[in-house]
């Protein structure tokens, strides 16, 4: 269970947040990305904090139902890429979250794909901290008795 206690390393005991726990977490790395973006990216615009929290939230429900799909179906050119492509798949799922939600705009390709490359960057930051499977993961380390 995601909520039992796990073996940690060095003998301590770890306990995992649930699922739903890492996603919100992943959400407001997005929202921070995001942030950032409308700051160093000219033609990103969010209106209202509400409005980050909800891009946010919905490029993390964008990346986890639809992202996939679309990297499924330009698989070929992705190869041939050698990868190079998924930033543009990013910018398309930022486009379509814009496209989505009122008070969020971007205002073409290349916002979007820099938008996108500042959010990735800040979402990689954020998952080398968090633990193995996308779970915030804290770890009590008790030092033995004299």
């Amino acid at each position: 269970m995601s909520g039992d206690p796990d073996p940690a390393p060095g003998g301590g005991r770890g306990v995992r947040a649930p699922a739903i726990a890492g996603f919100l977490l992943r959400a407001v790395l997005a929202a921070l990305g995001l942030w950032l973006a409308t700051y160093w990216v000219r033609g990103v615009r969010i209106d209202s904090a509400t409005t980050l929290v909800a891009a946010g939230l919905l490029l993390g429900i964008m990346n986890a139902i639809v992202r996939p799909i679309a990297i499924l179906l330009t698989l070929p050119l992705t190869l041939v890429t050698l990868g190079l492509f998924l930033l543009v798949v990013n910018a398309a799922m930022l486009g379509l979250v814009a496209l989505a939600l009122p008070g969020f705009t971007v205002s073409g390709f290349w916002a979007a794909f820099f938008a996108a490359l500042i959010v990735s960057l800040t979402s990689w930051i954020g998952s080398a901290l968090l633990g193995q499977g996308g779970r915030f993961e804290v770890h009590v380390r008790r030092r033995p008795r004299p």
